[in-house]
């Protein structure tokens, strides 16, 4: 079951330890007006394991926030996804630091992570380092970050389409956020879509 957690201004630390054929699955929701510190650790300590850790952040005015996620292959055969999306605006500022170690003993690793921005103002910040940090040689793991704007081409072929401006970016933020929240559970979703879509419509 996936567990999903609505970070608050109290931030969160975690330490997650995944056993031999265990899987954890996690989604982590900031929603805008939140400043946090969110810090994880995860350790796959068992052949077989599997960690899929997926977060989305929505910051609109002058929120700070912070997400680090430590995640330890320790053994063979394990697997781990991180996915995380945001989208900031205002004065906002959000530093993203994710590191993947993969011990020499964890060979037929697959490690993958990903951090993707939208950049809605000239007074946001996004400050993101993902990292490797690989001592075996039999493995699969790659990361990826990347801060961008609204795509202008696309506003314009769905104002060709009589959809208004601010709709045409509202859909596109959505489409950008959608990734994460379709691995909420299904009885989840739609309440969680729903706070989504209402917050992107207010920044």
């Amino acid at each position: 079951m996936t567990e999903v957690i609505v970070v608050s201004g109290d931030g969160l630390t975690r330490d997650i330890e995944v056993q031999s054929g265990q899987r954890k699955d996690m989604v982590l929701l900031v929603y805008p007006g939140v400043s946090c510190d969110v810090k994880l650790d995860v350790r796959l300590s068992g052949e077989g394991a599997e960690a899929n850790i997926y977060g989305a952040y929505i910051c609109g005015d002058d929120e700070k926030v912070k997400i680090s996620v430590d995640m330890h292959h320790d053994l063979p055969h394990c697997c781990s996804r991180q996915l995380f999306k945001g989208i900031a605006g205002g004065t906002s500022k959000v530093d993203f630091y994710g590191k993947i170690i993969v011990a020499q003993d964890a060979q037929r690793t697959e490690a993958y992570q990903e951090n993707h921005n939208l950049l809605l103002s000239d007074g946001a910040k996004v400050d993101t380092k993902p990292q490797l940090e690989i001592y075996a040689d039999d493995v699969k793991c790659s990361h990826g970050a990347t801060i961008g704007r609204l795509n202008e081409e696309e506003q314009f072929y769905m104002r060709s389409r009589g959809i208004t401006l601010e709709e045409a970016r509202v859909l596109q933020m959505i489409s950008f956020i959608a990734p994460v929240l379709e691995v909420i559970p299904e009885e989840e979703r739609e309440s969680v879509s729903m706070k989504f879509e209402e917050a992107v419509r207010k920044i």
